[in-house]
């Protein structure tokens, strides 16, 4: 039964993550049911671990839905997450080693390589190596409570981080921070990466407001 209830919150995390599920999203249990080929105590398991989680709410009337939230909450989520991804570059410049950086440079020659191969072109694929970078940041600070914490944020909002590089000029935009980033915790200059990352994941007011309305 734990078995089963793993696999279905690893599937919906891997369908948020993907793009496939997005904010205010139903869950439907009999969907999910004849999906996954599961019995319904498991998948309500799954399900109240994602609310403890803060990625499901339960409505009236309208049963499990994926979290989404309010400008004021999304401000706040944003605020935190900012603080927690700045916390790892900043580490991660501390106490990087040579697979981090290995591993970091083919990620952002990716980005790069996209940017000048596809422009604005395709920007659900660039998101996945957005993400591969904001992680492979993560793993070289050598932290994997902080890890999940920002996983657990970000997840929040990844279908607004996805919309953002809808706009035009914004993945040449990214790609570039992260060549900058790099370099930065390459150096090991910490408080620097601190600062740069911390700024590279805000949004100011306006352009929050227009992503949740890009997805309402």
């Amino acid at each position: 039964m734990a078995g089963q209830t793993d696999m279905i919150v690893k599937r919906i995390l891997e369908g948020i993550d993907l793009g496939e599920l997005n904010p205010g999203d139903p869950i439907e249990e009999k969907t999910l049911i004849d999906a996954y080929g599961v019995s319904r105590t498991p998948l309500r398991e799954a399900i109240l671990r994602l609310e403890a989680m803060g990625l499901v709410d339960r409505q009236p009337r309208k049963g499990a839905v994926l979290f989404k939230p309010t400008l004021e909450e999304f401000l706040a989520i944003l605020e935190v997450h900012a603080k927690l991804e700045g916390q790892a570059a900043g580490l991660a410049a501390r106490r990087h080693g040579p697979k981090d950086i290995a591993e970091l440079e083919r990620i952002v020659s990716d980005c790069e390589r996209h940017a000048a191969d596809e422009g604005d072109s395709d920007p659900d694929r660039y998101y996945q190596l957005n993400l591969r970078f904001h992680e492979a940041v993560a793993l070289a600070a050598g932290n994997p409570f902080l890890l999940d914490m920002i996983k657990t944020n970000a997840r929040k909002l990844l279908a607004y981080y996805r919309a953002r590089y809808r706009y035009a000029g914004a993945i040449s935009a990214s790609a570039g921070d992260h060549r900058a980033l790099l370099e930065l915790i390459r150096a090991r200059k910490a408080p620097d990466a601190e600062a740069f990352m911390t700024e590279h994941v805000q949004f100011d007011q306006v352009t929050a407001m227009d992503l949740l309305a890009a997805l309402d």
